[in-house]
């Protein structure tokens, strides 16, 4: 029997995926576009450089602590799916499916649309035709409150997409190689800004010297300007808004679980999974920590507040270099935003796949091509987040009667926060759950600093999912009832397969 024929498994997936592949993956699904833009909204909402980093690290602990776990669980489960079968396995079909719809549903979707949309804004810098306000399709009112539109932008993101769906349906190994290719260059680019920044930066208006580390309000900073409507006051404040503070870093990194959903298809999932998932992890979250020192570096703590349009790398590297460096910041978070979008939609197909294969999905989506991959799951997910571009929210000011559009999936991403955070928990509490349920089930990993790590996981995830819970009641309740509308999918499905 050949090699290829040992590699090609029953549910006609190959593994074809080395180390090297599935750290790409890790990485190339991990740094986006939030490294460079979501460090603004923090600032805001803290008010001090020392806090700001903090925000960072803790989120990165998050990471690493979740990556240890989730080692465990992909080592044992190395199937398609990954997460979506570790919650299965963990809690029942009903949990893990919930979370399969909601990643199809919004948060691998609308991550997907949110970066193609952040390529098209960048492509704009270059191309001046390509911006949200040069309509095709003028925004059509559906109700007060939303529109759909075509702009050139949205047509930009959605090229993106299709392109990208399409070359990743010709088989993994055109998916693998796009992904090496632009996780390398985008990865040296983050370097680059951090060596600059950290080399040439410094400056006496840097907030590293002009801005008082940890006291927020000897800088300006007050909790009823970051946050609105605000009621409390002192410490107690700036605790809740730290954990606010921290939904940026946190969603700049959380693609890391991307790995797992194709652990069919990585050779020697035992050890290139753990390697993949702890290596991967750790070089993002200290070049995230590296990139921020570098913002706090080079930029006055208000100009990482008020960066035009958020994009603080951007303005970093035109305080550096001018408007040279803007643009080339611009290209390489375009190169940036393209190899995330390759990752996230590589991965998030293989999650639908898996659920098709239990009979919870559109049966299609359980098959795959000539090529071994499951292009009618990559076709649905990209159909269905080219249509998340279309619409757009409505928000007209009072005084002037002026009308400004945003993007229906960045509010959905909003909303969902909390229960992006409540399957974290339940991924990370799984490891705990299956220790006692399955004790002789064969670990070829088991997670490091048991049962620390996972209970300080545990710990931190729980108190951000309280703490947005009383900030934001209603777009933490909201967020909890887009998943609850897979509760009847979940029913109907199953009947479905039962006749």
């Amino acid at each position: 029997m050949s090699n290829k024929t040992d590699n090609r498994q029953q549910s006609g997936l190959v593994r074809a995926l080395g180390p090297v592949d599935a750290t790409m993956i890790v990485m190339g699904s991990m740094i986006g576009s939030g490294i460079f833009i979501t460090s603004a909204e923090s600032a805001r909402l803290i008010g001090a450089p020392g806090w700001l980093l903090l925000a960072w690290a803790v989120a990165g602990l998050m990471t690493i602590t979740g990556a240890l776990c989730c080692s465990e669980l992909a080592t044992m489960m190395p199937r398609a799916g990954g997460v979506y079968v570790f919650l299965r396995e963990a809690y029942g079909p009903a949990i893990g499916f919930l979370f399969g719809w909601t990643l199809f549903l919004v948060i691998q979707t609308g991550t997907i649309a949110a970066v193609a949309i952040a390529f098209a804004k960048f492509l704009g810098v270059f191309v001046p035709a390509v911006g949200p306000e040069n309509y095709l399709v003028r925004p059509i009112p559906l109700g007060d409150h939303y529109a759909i539109s075509l702009s050139t932008n949205q047509l930009v993101a959605i090229a993106l997409i299709a392109l990208l769906t399409w070359t990743n349906t010709r088989g993994l190994e055109i998916g693998k190689l796009v992904q090496n290719i632009f996780t390398f260059a985008k990865t040296a680019a983050l370097a680059a800004v951090v060596l600059l920044g950290l080399s040439l930066g410094w400056n006496a208006q840097s907030a590293a010297r002009s801005s008082a580390s940890w006291d927020s309000w000897i800088n300006g900073w007050s909790p009823q300007i970051a946050q609105p409507g605000f009621t409390f006051v002192g410490g107690l404040a700036l605790v809740l808004l730290f954990g606010k503070a921290m939904v940026g870093p946190l969603f700049a990194q959380t693609a890391w679980t991307n790995v797992t959903f194709i652990g069919s298809e990585v050779r020697d999932p035992a050890r290139n999974l753990v390697r993949a998932l702890l290596a991967g992890c750790g070089i993002v979250v200290v070049l995230y920590l590296l990139a921020n020192l570098a913002y706090i570096a080079v930029l006055p703590f208000s100009g990482i507040e008020h960066a035009p349009q958020n994009r603080v790398a951007v303005a970093a590297m035109y305080a550096l270099f001018g408007r040279p460096g803007a643009m080339c910041m611009a290209a390489a978070i375009m190169i940036s935003t393209f190899g995330c979008n390759n990752g996230l939609i590589l991965a998030g197909a293989r999650v639908y796949y898996a659920m098709a294969r239990d009979h919870l999905f559109f049966r299609r989506t359980g098959t795959t091509n000539v090529q071994h991959v499951p292009a009618a799951a990559l076709v649905a997910q990209g159909i269905w987040t080219a249509f998340l571009t279309l619409p757009r929210t409505m928000t007209t000011q009072s005084a002037t009667g002026r009308v400004t559009y945003g993007n229906v999936y960045t509010q959905l991403l909003e909303y969902i926060v909390s229960a992006d955070l409540l399957f974290y928990l339940l991924l990370v509490a799984a490891v705990i759950l299956l220790r006692k349920r399955s004790p002789a089930v064969e670990r070829p990993y088991r997670t490091w600093g048991y049962p620390i790590v996972p209970i300080v996981s545990i710990l931190l995830a729980g108190l951000l999912i309280v703490d947005l819970a009383w900030l934001a009641p209603a777009t933490s309740g909201i967020g909890i009832l887009i998943v609850l509308t897979g509760v009847p999918i979940y029913f109907i499905r199953r009947k479905l397969a039962a006749t």
